[in-house]
């Protein structure tokens, strides 16, 4: 017999559809993938969702040592380091925790929050080591599901990874880990195009935009480059990219022309951002809009 309410709305959850579809379940990961796809086909799943759970299932095969930050990239804060130069490294270097080590950078002694330097400036007689907070340190062999779960169950934003050995390999922050799955975070440096690529510092540097248009790099920073670069290429990281022959790392420092260039942050394999200096002046002039 018909059914004599052909328009009646499917009142089943989401998940009843959702199992339904996954009925006979997959048996390997691709598999898993590949259904995910076909139910976002149908609309069963958003993209975004479909995003999320790719990324989720993925990270099943993965571990702390494949997305952590290199020990030699990372930013370390010195104890015995004079408050201005702490200072200027914090600013400089925008995180909002750092490692501090005391001796040699294998000794980690803690985590120091960016914000909690500050009570050093209004108490001076405080001492740095009291403003640090417990160091977690993983191996790089863990599992990024296990350091999520450790991320989450401990309120840690942030650990050091150690291999084999015990010696320091990188660090790792939960940032890194949810990237993973809901993809890039935007942060303190990812400003909208609209609110501009060009930005005058307090020390008379300029933090410039890795997606600069190249012709308003020349102008800005009175650049000599030959005729053909605007031919070739669009901005001017592509271009510093091509000169160096690879990607810049964060923290990496050189001269170029008459500037100096200091890599603030990559993501996705680019540069997002530089600071720009004139090594001989204590000042620039303000870039042309």
């Amino acid at each position: 017999m018909s059914d004599p309410h052909p328009e009646r709305e499917d009142k089943r959850s989401f998940w009843q559809k959702f199992l339904e579809f996954l009925h006979p379940s997959p048996d390997t990961p691709d598999a898993l993938i590949e259904t995910l796809a076909e139910a976002e086909d149908k609309a069963i799943i958003s993209p975004e969702a479909l995003t999320m759970l790719e990324g989720v299932i993925r990270m099943a095969d993965r571990t702390t040592g494949d997305i952590m930050v290199p020990a030699p990239r990372v930013d370390a804060l010195d104890i015995h380091a004079p408050f201005e130069a702490l200072l200027d490294q914090v600013i400089r270097t925008a995180h909002s925790r750092f490692p501090v080590y005391e001796g040699t950078r294998e000794n980690i002694i803690g985590v120091l929050m960016a914000k909690d330097l500050l009570k050093l400036q209004r108490s001076p007689t405080l001492k740095l080591r009291a403003l640090l907070r417990p160091v977690n340190f993983v191996p790089e062999t863990k599992g990024l599901h296990d350091l999520l779960r450790e991320f989450r169950s401990n309120r840690y934003h942030l650990s050091i990874v150690v291999d084999e050995f015990g010696n320091i390999a990188g660090l790792v922050t939960m940032e890194d880990v949810l990237e993973q799955i809901v993809g890039e975070i935007e942060d303190e440096f990812d400003t909208p195009d609209e609110e501009g690529d060009i930005f005058a510092l307090a020390d008379g540097s300029y933090r410039v935009a890795g997606d600069l248009d190249l012709p308003r790099a020349i102008q800005a920073f009175d650049l000599q480059l030959p005729p053909e670069a605007t031919e070739d290429f669009d901005t001017l990281g592509g271009y510093l990219a091509h000169t160096l022959g690879r990607v810049p790392r964060r923290g990496e420092v050189w001269q170029w022309q008459n500037l100096e260039l200091r890599v603030l942050l990559t993501k996705g394999g680019a540069v997002r951002w530089f600071q720009v200096r004139r090594p001989d002046a204590a000042t620039l002039e303000s870039p042309a809009p």
